[in-house]
């Protein structure tokens, strides 16, 4: 059984019994390999956002949340290769690292055969790398609406003036070149729209403030038309 093979059957096994747990020894015996190599594909399947945690103790072993976790499903090799192109787009957006966690846990809950199919297909496919792509934010810019709180970002404008502001995250808004930080700005008193590329400095502070509404009306924008992203 070659590494990916094994990877889903090791997910398999443990939603099979979960919550009760498997110790690396068993597993190992299982899947005929080491206890080593067990552990380094636990690891693997963690960093990919698994959720498998350890339980320690003598009747411990490691253990999925199962109510966490995705059945199988019935995606066929050439959907799941289309998305991994369609994610490619992505790339410099707020969700560009978020979008390569959950194809990882779709593939890790397709069927044993149609997964490794579906990576065949995949080293098949070629793509020119885009000279042209749109620039990557800073990861705490990207998780900066998700997480509500004050940002400390120093910002440098169109003209090369630059400053130090406190803003309250609100939105994104996503351009064909850019994306654009959508926030309350203390230095303003006002809502800004912030050009991630321009962002020189970003930290996180702990502070959480009171919710604002972003409206439709504040998204006048005069060069296009602002549309909401919808999941249906």
């Amino acid at each position: 059984m070659n590494r990916t093979d094994r990877l889903y059957a090791l997910v398999e096994e443990m939603r099979a019994v979960a919550p009760r747990p498997r110790s690396a020894r068993w597993l190992s015996g299982r899947f005929e390999v080491s206890v080593r190599t067990i552990e380094r594909d636990i690891n693997a399947l963690q960093q990919s956002g698994v959720p498998i945690y350890a339980e320690p103790g003598r009747t411990g072993g490691y253990c999925l949340d199962k109510a966490r976790t995705l059945p199988p499903v019935n995606l066929t090799p050439g959907e799941a290769v289309a998305m991994a192109v369609a994610l490619r787009q992505l790339a410099g957006s707020p969700f560009q690292a978020t979008a390569g966690s959950a194809l990882r846990k779709l593939v890790a809950a397709m069927q044993q055969d149609d997964a490794a199919a579906a990576h065949d297909l995949a080293g098949r496919v070629h793509l020119l790398a885009d000279v042209s792509a749109i620039p990557s934010m800073p990861r705490m810019v990207a998780d900066a609406v998700a997480t509500r709180r004050v940002l400390r970002i120093g910002y440098g404008d169109r003209a090369g003036a630059a400053t130090m502001r406190d803003i309250e995250p609100l939105g994104y808004i996503g351009k064909e070149t850019h994306w654009y930080l959508v926030g309350w700005c203390r230095l303003r008193d006002a809502l800004r729209v912030f050009r991630t590329d321009r962002i020189s400095s970003v930290s996180v502070t702990a502070e959480i403030p009171a919710q604002r509404a972003l409206r439709r009306e504040d998204l006048d924008i005069p060069y296009g038309v602002v549309e909401q992203l919808s999941l249906s």
